[in-house]
């Protein structure tokens, strides 16, 4: 009994241990990027006074998970700073992605070089872009995606299992976490069931079309919309059409698709049924969402459908090749010698760590919860969270999140207080929910050309939405009230 408890714990935790060097070559900054969309919302359920302006932007979203639900009831059972909160879950995500994939190699692969070729490969590769999606494989911060993603995984494995009741739990988790990244997994596991019993065409569109359906009754609006406000939203979201990706990005999208038909190959002369099985349906599942992401993109009247964004199915689809590339690597290639292992993990951590550092780079690799910030955009939020009144409402140049040096970081999810639309994640939200594009518009316009301004727009701000404090750059606010500054930034209150 003692050996095989033994034997039971060596993968959890060589998993432990493999989550940690994913983790510091992922790196992880908490406030960036979608951050600003999914985080607000947690940060209003634990401190309803928070945003009374400009909620509608992040509300959108919030309404349709339990994801900011969990979060805040999660920090509050275990009386955790929210930082530390949000730290945990996005270890623990980690965790559970390279369990799940482990989980998957297990089913494909006999041999334990094979499966951990499998999930290494996984865990080197986290940051990396999944085709012209805008998507990774698991995000350097906490978001509805990422739990979303290790509950696709394991959906998979226990669809694999026959263990239906198992996948309908985890399918659940999923539809609960994220509106959307729940239908591909999904619809790849109904496909799957499908080809297994021969009924590819009349069941497989009726699983899609059910899916499409699902995402229209969960709120996803899908009327024609043209009006000019929605299109300057629309624009700065060509992923969202494939016709726009660059080429590069439709060689991601296509050469899966060859990759996984020589994988079925290589399986069936190995006699590894459930790796041929799988590899043969996502042949047809990529062609199936690629067809359909051609049909909601070229005619103008289906434009509005471009918000399913079917080539997110990409997403799941890369996860399980990733675990294949590194099977057969591990099975074919690196086998028992170690040098080999370190040469080939080494050098892709290397680069995927160089990566994250060029893209982040006036910012810590790993922001620890607690640790003053590096960054001096993110040094003036963190001191607005601590000093200004929570009704504070602020203006900032709607495109801060395109300044260089400012990394992206969240205004809203780090200084918690409101502000006026910006014109690079409002517009995210616009472009699934565009009932909010006009009001959305009008502010961003409002606060345009913003290096320009002066005491006299501010106060046209102050007098229209009640905005009461500015965040401008250095040299710009003239002689303004400045409470903050710092070497980037300056924080002003309008007077």
């Amino acid at each position: 009994m003692d050996h095989c408890s033994s034997d039971a714990r060596k993968p959890l935790l060589r998993l432990v241990l493999l989550t940690a060097i994913a983790f510091f070559i992922q790196g992880y900054h908490p406030y960036a990027e979608d951050a600003e969309i999914y985080l607000p919302g947690v940060e209003k359920i634990l401190h309803p006074e928070l945003f009374q302006v400009g909620r509608e932007f992040f509300a959108a979203h919030a309404s349709m998970t339990l994801f900011p639900n969990l979060i805040a009831f999660s920090i509050r059972a275990t009386h955790l700073p929210m930082e530390v909160g949000l730290f945990l879950w996005q270890v623990l995500g980690i965790f559970l992605l390279l369990l799940a994939c482990w989980e998957l190699a297990s089913l494909f692969f006999p041999s334990p070089r094979a499966r951990w070729g499998a999930v290494c490969m996984v865990g080197a590769l986290l940051t990396l872009p999944v085709a012209g999606t805008a998507l990774y494989i698991m995000d350097q911060y906490l978001n509805p995606r990422n739990l979303a993603a290790f509950a696709g995984v394991f959906m998979l494995v226990r669809t694999l299992e026959k263990k239906y009741l198992r996948a309908l739990f985890w399918l659940a988790f999923a539809v609960c976490m994220h509106p959307l990244m729940w239908v591909f997994p999904f619809s790849f596991c109904i496909l799957f069931l499908v080809m297994e019993k021969w009924r590819i065409l009349s069941e497989g569109a009726e699983a899609l079309s059910a899916a499409a359906s699902a995402l229209m009754w969960m709120g996803i609006a899908f009327a024609p919309n043209a009006t000019s406000a929605y299109h300057e939203a629309a624009k700065r979201h060509a992923f969202h059409y494939i016709q726009k990706w660059a080429w590069y990005e439709l060689v991601g999208a296509v050469a899966p698709l060859v990759l996984f038909w020589w994988f079925a190959r290589i399986a069936r002369g190995r006699e590894w049924r459930a790796a041929e099985r799988v590899s043969r349906a996502f042949v047809l599942y990529g062609l199936i969402y690629l067809l359909g992401a051609l049909v909601v993109d070229l005619p103008a009247r289906l434009e509005a459908f471009a918000r399913i964004q079917p080539m997110r199915s990409l997403h799941s689809l890369y996860i399980v090749m990733f675990v294949m590339i590194g099977g057969l690597l591990g099975e074919y290639v690196l086998r028992a010698h170690l040098w080999r292992w370190l040469v080939l993990f080494v050098s892709l951590g290397a680069g995927m760590f160089l990566a994250q550092r060029s893209l982040f780079a006036a910012s810590a690799h790993v922001e620890w919860p607690g640790a003053a910030a590096r960054n001096p955009w993110a040094q003036g939020f963190a001191w607005i969270r601590d000093n200004t009144p929570v009704d504070a409402v602020f203006a900032i140049d709607p495109y801060y999140m395109d300044i260089a040096g400012e990394d992206e970081v969240g205004f809203r999810c780090l200084a918690e207080r409101s502000r006026l639309a910006d014109g690079v994640k409002d517009n995210g939200v616009v472009s699934m929910f565009p009932p909010l594009a006009e009001d959305w518009w009008e502010q961003v316009q409002d606060q345009s050309p913003w290096k320009s301004f002066g005491l006299r727009d501010f106060s046209r701000l102050k007098e229209k939405y009640g905005v009461n404090w500015i965040v401008v750059q250095q040299g710009q606010g003239g002689a303004l009230d400045c409470a903050y500054q710092n070497a980037a930034v300056r924080v002003c209150r309008l007077p």
